[in-house]
């Protein structure tokens, strides 16, 4: 396999979707940005790609085909650059809401050409969207991308947290390193009380990613501020959500500085 495409390499991972993976990706992203990091995102979910919705740049007409190869040679893609950030995302490939069908002997191909024919120049960081679960597409991806460190997403239910187990024990199985855990829409603060209320519920302390000695990097809140147009960190840097996402991207920087093992393509 040829060489990682930045210094550190971070895969964001959920075991179940809706628990708000790509919306932690894209503002942790930003907030490493605005440290000065230069940072790549790949969209790595071919299935349900939703970054390039989240940038507002999302593909009108339908493709007819992926062009992965030419004149028997891969095609080198152009990440896009929003934000200050570079991105890569199948979505940027095909239309939206177009389905993306793909024999299984494909898919490998489809990820190493996103991941190592992209062009991403000197990255600190590539944070990596993966798809939700612990499928083969997962499996292929964690050892394609030879990820330095893994955050996990969850939600507060019980069985968000029972899925996100099962991801934790993939990360195992690879030895990946888990940075710990992110509780996404923990609670809402009513906007005109003040008043905390636990929408979903609370799940026990013995079935949570918790007793395993998970590290709670965050508990982030619901907040309309989130359904903006602009990513919170910068359309409300300020607000609960953006000052979780900016302490969570301290956290990981702290654990894992960019100083490591970059070598140019």
């Amino acid at each position: 396999m040829s060489d990682a495409p930045a210094r550190r390499v971070i895969g964001v991972a959920s075991g179940k979707g809706g628990v708000g993976k790509s919306t932690l990706t894209l503002n942790l992203a930003l907030a490493l940005a605005r440290r000065g990091a230069v940072v790549g995102l790949l969209d790595a979910d071919l299935y349900g790609p939703d970054i390039p919705l989240m940038v507002g740049l999302t593909r009108r007409e339908r493709a007819r085909e992926l062009k992965l190869w030419r004149l028997g040679r891969p095609v080198t893609l152009t990440p896009v650059e929003v934000y200050g950030l570079r991105l890569m995302s199948v979505g940027f490939l095909i239309g939206e809401g177009q389905a993306l069908s793909l024999p299984a002997q494909s898919v490998e191909l489809v990820l190493r050409q996103l991941v190592h024919e992209t062009a991403w120049g000197e990255l600190d960081y590539l944070l990596v969207d993966l798809p939700p679960g612990t499928a083969d597409v997962q499996q292929q991806l964690v050892r394609l991308l030879r990820l330095d460190a893994a955050v996990v997403v969850v939600g507060p239910q019980d069985v968000s947290h029972l899925d996100a187990k099962r991801v934790l024990e993939l990360f195992a199985e690879s030895g990946t390193r888990v940075l710990g855990a992110v509780e996404n829409m923990a609670a809402l603060v009513c906007p005109h009380c003040g008043e905390t209320v636990h929408v979903f519920g609370h799940v026990p302390e013995e079935r949570s990613l918790w007793a395993l000695d998970v590290t709670k990097l965050a508990s982030i809140p619901l907040d309309p501020a989130v359904a903006s147009r602009e990513p919170v960190l910068l359309a409300a840097p300020d607000s609960a959500p953006g000052r979780a996402f900016t302490a969570i991207a301290e956290q990981i920087a702290a654990a894992l500085p960019s100083s490591s093992r970059y070598r140019p393509r």
